[in-house]
């Protein structure tokens, strides 16, 4: 390879299993991810748990993959993503306390679907979103995700993105399904989590989509009803260990 030449690699930031909401184990995540994506970095982000992403971090030499460990934080707010994070970060704190507790482990913190309805802004936070800036010592925002309902949001995100701000542009697929793995992705420099986390702080990534169409969106839909049904208990479980 010449000197010169640059190497780009996906990562998906927002992957979600069945030790929250989820449909599938981690096992098949890895499995999925492995053998059917192109994917070289995940972040498993279930809801206001690390057990997940600690599990898959044990698997990922045997399925060749890099597993950051990370968190969706439940805030008073709305969500917030915490990555390369060691410790589970508590549910309903503020966007500030959740985004102070994942710097103060050397983690990386990204709002993801800003301007959705779980967003911190909400669909019409236009404005809160720029005074944030100075308020909120955020890392990144997720510019595209592929949950089917979300395209207005989506573009929202893309809108008020840019200029850049000083933050970085990442993609995930914020999957509930296996086969949703990969449908929104985060392009970064180079091939590892540690070239993923330089390129963000580098500012150097983009939110990429591999958007798969009706077919996705349809099965999505019919899994609602399982998705519900383990967010209720994932709920329970968090309001059980606080």
């Amino acid at each position: 390879m010449h000197v010169t030449d640059e190497v780009w690699s996906k990562a998906d930031l927002h992957i979600h299993s069945t030790h929250s909401d989820g449909t599938g184990t981690i096992p098949a995540i890895m499995e999925y991810v492995a053998t059917q994506t192109d994917l070289k970095v995940i972040a498993i982000t279930d809801h206001n748990t690390i057990e997940g992403a600690l599990f898959a971090k044990e698997l990922e030499d045997l399925y060749g993959i890099e597993v950051v460990i990370g968190e969706e934080v439940s805030t008073t707010e709305g969500h917030v993503l915490g990555l390369f994070i060691t410790e589970e970060i508590p549910q309903g704190l503020t966007p500030l306390e959740t985004i102070r507790r994942i710097s103060d482990q050397g983690g990386i913190a990204i709002i993801p679907h800003p301007f959705s309805r779980r967003g911190i802004f909400g669909p019409f936070g236009r404005s809160s979103f720029t005074s944030a800036l100075s308020e909120l010592a955020f890392h990144a925002l997720e510019v595209y995700n592929s949950v089917p309902y979300l395209g207005w949001a989506n573009r929202v995100a893309a809108k008020m993105f840019r200029g850049g701000h000083g933050i970085a542009a990442v993609g995930g697929s914020d999957a509930h399904m296996v086969h949703s793995v990969g449908r929104g992705y985060t392009l970064f420099r180079g091939t590892t989590a540690e070239d993923l986390r330089r390129s963000i702080d580098n500012l150097e990534t983009r939110a990429e989509a591999d958007r798969g169409g009706l077919a996705l969106a349809l099965r999505y839909v019919r899994s609602i009803p399982k998705i519900r049904r383990l967010q209720a208990a994932n709920w329970e479980r968090c309001k059980a260990r606080a």
